[in-house]
């Protein structure tokens, strides 16, 4: 039997599952206000970044070599796209990190409150 994709966040004593294959992890610069997205696949043990797309470009926030500007948008893949986990910074001074499901966005706070501190995003049965 094959074993479900699923997405783990952690923060503090916070732990939630979420049942997915596929997500897009979006925020906003802090100090830009400009938009990124980063499209991810659960992959085992690893996260898989498929592809990232920044909403413009400022300061600290160029998109990378190679990637290629459609109506705006930057469209890049990065050289090593496999992560173990991510440790998110969040604050309640800046726009909540959105995790966005089948087209669905919403705040990490729908699961996690910002209060709870930093949060780790990995695959779950990663070790």
């Amino acid at each position: 039997m094959a074993l479900l994709a699923a997405l783990c966040l952690a923060a503090g004593s916070w732990q939630v599952q979420l049942p997915v294959h596929q997500f897009t992890l979006r925020w906003q610069h802090s100090i830009e206000k400009i938009e990124w997205d980063e499209d991810y696949e659960v992959v085992g043990s690893w996260l898989h970044l498929s592809q990232a797309r920044i909403r413009g470009s400022g300061a600290g926030m160029e998109p990378p070599d190679g990637a290629t500007l459609i109506n705006g948008v930057w469209h890049y893949r990065l050289a090593d796209p496999w992560r173990r986990e991510m440790v998110l910074a969040r604050s309640e001074f800046v726009p909540d990190y959105q995790i966005c499901i089948d087209g669905l966005c919403r705040r990490m706070t729908h699961w996690l409150p910002i209060s709870a501190g930093a949060t780790t995003v990995r695959a779950c049965n990663a070790r």
